[in-house]
This record gives structure tokens, sequence and C-alpha cells, in this order.
């Protein structure tokens, strides 16, 4: 759901209600689907126990139709918040995971705690621009820096019996972890591999060639300006991404 941080409690509700809307919609298609839940466009920073009150109606609503959600992870400034957050929804009982950011230093020592519990999580590098003193050793030079990290995230929560969602379009890094869950022999229903939709597609497509799960994210609603500028001003390679797609379904249709 596309939605940049709430400024006021009535937006906030209201994206509450996009998304009460979209689960609906969802349930009607009967589909194995999964919603990516933003904690600031439902009002986190503003008041902590409404912003928990919206989210648990969303997660009692998606799950009567059989939904899971994750929720993401934003900068720095609320990382803590999103963790508490998470730990409350999950010690309840709903079928929620969470994202962790492979760039952040502190990613080491906030898997503990969720591999304990074999939390559910997704594992992204992490896109917000951040000072250096928050991120792994180079990444804030090259970010393929942070694989080693993202690799290591991913298989020590497959070994603690995690369910993982392996966000990422890079290549040579799936390629590694391909690699890996082959050589541990890791049965495929453990962990998914996660795209944006329009991005990579033969990378995708050869993912599932090979009998891998991929999900794909597909961005929804009316924000779609401030979710775009967002992701292309904190990481401008995206644009060429989005670029390339948008060419390659023009030259399809032709």
């Amino acid at each position: 759901m596309l939605g940049e941080t709430a400024s006021s409690s009535r937006q906030a509700e209201s994206m509450t209600r996009d998304y009460l809307e979209l689960v609906q919609a969802f349930g009607a298609q009967q589909e194995p689907t999964e919603l990516s839940i933003k904690l600031t466009a439902l009002g986190l920073h503003l008041d902590e126990e409404a912003c928990m009150k919206r989210v648990s109606s969303i997660l009692r609503a998606a799950t009567s139709h059989g939904i899971s959600a994750c929720i993401d992870m934003e900068d720095t400034r609320f990382t803590q918040q999103t963790l508490d957050a998470f730990s409350g929804l999950e010690a309840q009982g709903y079928p929620v995971g969470v994202a962790l950011q492979a760039y952040l230093r502190r990613t080491d020592n906030d898997i503990v705690a969720l591999q304990a519990r074999a939390s559910r999580m997704r594992i992204c590098k992490g896109i917000y621009a951040e000072a250096a003193e928050h991120l792994v050793d180079g990444a804030s030079r090259d970010r393929a820096a942070i694989n080693v990290h993202f690799a290591r995230h991913v298989s020590s929560a497959l070994r603690a019996g995690s369910f993982v969602g392996i966000a990422t379009h890079d290549a040579r890094l799936i390629d590694t972890l391909t690699e890996w869950v082959q050589r541990e022999r890791i049965d495929k229903s453990r962990f998914e591999f996660q795209m944006l939709l329009g991005v990579c597609e033969p990378l995708r497509d050869a993912l599932l060639a090979q009998g891998f799960n991929v999900r794909i994210y597909v961005p929804y609603g009316r924000d779609w300006y401030g979710y775009s500028t967002r992701r292309i001003k904190e990481n401008p390679r995206i644009a060429g991404y989005i670029l390339r797609a948008a060419m390659t379904r023009g030259w399809r249709a032709r």
C-alpha cells in the first residue's frame, strides 16, 4: 500500500480504511497474498497506541481472509519502535513477519532475538539514506559491500528455523544464496525470493524455472508519486530498473 508518513491522525485513519478495502478485495480473489504494512503511514510517530489499534484492525481483517502481513522497516528513527511493535503483534498470534535491513550494523544484534523465536522475516539490503555510523563497513560507498552481511543473515535465519523472504534484485547475491540453499539442502518451502513488479523479470523467470518461489511486490495506492520519488532519491539505480522495465514492456507490446 503506497503511503508516506502520515502528517495527522485523520490521514492515518484514511490509510487504515484503504488497507481494509484492499484486504476485502484480496479476500474476494482468494489468492495467496501478503500485505506490507508501513507503521508511520498509520501514525506510529504521532500516537503509538492509536497506531497499534489501527494495525490490529487491519491484521484481524487480513487473518479472517487468510492473508498474512509483513511490517516494513523504515529509517533508523523508527527501527526499535518497529521491532517492539512487531514483537507485540507476533505475541498476539497474528500471522505477521518483519523486514530487516542488512546494511544496518544493528541488524547483527536485532536478528538474534527474532531467530530465537523463529520469527518470520524479510531480509532486504535497505534503501534509506542513513549516516555512515549506522551502516556496515563500505555500504555508504558500495552496495555490494552489503552482500556478505545479507547472505549471513539469510543463512543464520534459515538455520534457526525462520521462514525468510529474500528481497533483492542483485543477481550475484541471488546466485550465492541459491548455491547455498541447494548445497545445504534447504527445503524450498522455507523461503521465497521477493522482487518488485516489472524489475529484473528475466532473473525472476530464471528463479521460477529452477523451482524457487518468487513473491512479486506490487505497489498499490494513490500516493504513487511520493513513493516513486522516495525510492529513486534513496536508491537512484532503481530508476534505471524502472526505465528498462517500462521500455521492455513497450517493445513487447509492439
